[in-house]
This record gives C-alpha cells, sequence and structure tokens, in this order.
C-alpha cells in the first residue's frame, strides 16, 4: 500500500516547520510529507509584503507539489490571520480546481479545532508586530472567535521568527493562561512552539493550538485520516 503523502506550500525562510512535521509524522510511517517553498522573507501590512501571497507563487509552488501526487495539499502559514480567512479559502478552492487535489490550510483547521472544541476565548501567542497582531485579533474577531489576551514578539524578519527560543514561547502562554483563555494560540510556522505543546498543557490544564500542529492536523483530517495517532503534540489530535 502506498503511503499518504502530504504535500506542504512552504515559506522560504521557514527552517522550523520542515523538521517540526518529520518530528510529529515519525510514528507514522504510512504517512509522508514533502514540501514546496515560495518566497517569503518578512511578515508586515504594507503592499511589498502583502503582495508576497499573491495567488501566483503559491499556485506555482502546489502545481510543483501536485507532480508528486500527494493526497492533500496545505498551506503551511499563517497569513489568513492577518488578510482574513477568505484568503485561505480561496487558495484552497483554486488549488483543487487546478490541480484535482483536496487543500487545506494550517489557519483554517486552527479554526475547525477550536470550533471542534468550542473554544471562542483565546489566548494568542505570536513574534509577530504589533500591527499584524491587531489585524489578526480583528479576522479572529470577524470569525467570531475573541482573542482576550495576547503577547507578540515585535519580529518583522521571517527568518528570525526561528530563533525565538523556548523559554520565550513557553513564557508567552504562561503570560496568557492567568486570563483563562479556552485555549492558547501559538501563532506562526516558523516559530518552533510544537514540542512544547504537551509538557504546556499538562504545567497549565489548558489546550495550546501550534500552528504547525495544526497544518498537520488539517492535512490529516482533510484525507480522513485518523488524527489521534499523533502523539505528543496536542491535545488536538485527543479524541477525548
Amino acid at each position: 500500500m502506498n503511503p499518504l503523502r502530504i504535500g506542504m506550500l512552504t515559506p522560504s525562510s521557514n527552517t522550523v516547520l520542515e523538521p517540526v512535521t518529520t518530528q510529529m509524522l515519525k510514528d507514522l510511517p504510512d504517512v509522508t510529507a514533502h514540501f514546496s517553498r515560495f518566497r517569503v522573507t518578512a511578515i508586515g501590512l504594507d503592499a511589498a509584503l502583502l503582495n508576497q501571497f499573491e495567488d501566483r507563487p503559491m499556485m506555482t509552488a502546489a502545481e510543483l507539489l501536485a507532480d508528486a501526487k500527494v493526497d492533500v495539499i496545505v498551506w503551511n502559514g499563517t497569513s489568513a490571520g492577518w488578510l482574513g480567512l477568505d484568503s485561505d479559502r480561496r487558495l484552497c478552492e483554486r488549488i483543487t480546481e487546478v490541480t484535482g487535489i483536496k487543500a487545506s490550510t494550517s489557519v483554517l483547521a486552527l479554526f475547525d479545532v477550536m470550533h471542534q472544541r468550542k473554544e471562542s476565548r483565546i489566548g494568542l501567542a505570536s513574534p509577530y508586530t504589533s500591527d499584524v497582531q491587531a489585524a489578526i485579533i480583528e479576522s479572529f474577531a470577524n470569525e467570531g472567535i475573541e482573542v482576550i489576551c495576547e503577547r507578540h514578539q515585535g519580529i518583522r524578519d521571517n527568518f528570525s521568527f526561528s530563533q525565538v527560543g523556548p523559554e520565550t514561547i513557553a513564557g508567552m502562554v504562561a503570560e496568557l493562561v492567568p486570563s483563562q483563555p479556552d485555549s492558547v494560540a501559538v501563532f506562526c510556522t516558523n516559530l518552533a512552539g510544537a514540542p512544547l505543546v504537551d509538557k504546556l498543557e499538562a504545567a497549565y490544564g489548558i489546550a495550546i493550538h501550534d500552528s504547525v500542529a495544526t497544518a498537520i492536523y488539517g492535512a490529516l483530517a482533510t484525507i480522513g485520516y485518523d488524527c489521534s495517532h499523533v502523539k505528543g503534540f496536542g491535545k488536538m489530535f485527543s479524541k477525548a
């Protein structure tokens, strides 16, 4: 039996999502991940940086993944946070229209997880600048999710997100917990939050939804794979 192949659309300067994805799938011998990059170097709300997420470069990367006959194509990035979730919905429709392959995204999967778990008041931890964080909070509100507490690092350079240490990530989460959100979103696929999730959930008794983990969740759920086979990366993968 051929393995299930997951195709990942990957920001060019991201160095976290590939090793973390590999780590998450290591105990699933019937699932493989394959990556296609397009240029993303910084995150901001000015036109030049917003244009990084235009349809054409993303579709070119998706078409290359289609050559590998992947079973699903996932946008492993969080741009819908500041562009609005409709940008990801349109992207998924376009990918399927052009390639015939099912599609998902990290952000759409996050919202699926939150809705399934009946989480509507969340904490938000990110590496982004204040204006980007504000845009994310507004986009979430437009989808019925209230960000009741947030922390961000004020970083613009995309590569630099990967340099944010585990102590800093854990510290942001710790500062959000006292506000008693339904869950905390560690929001950025170049932020190494996923390996910390199990310990943080055990420490605080709250669900932590990391963006690389939600991308995996979305990929597996889209192709009907039992997500509970993923162990060690959060409550979202539990049937409970």
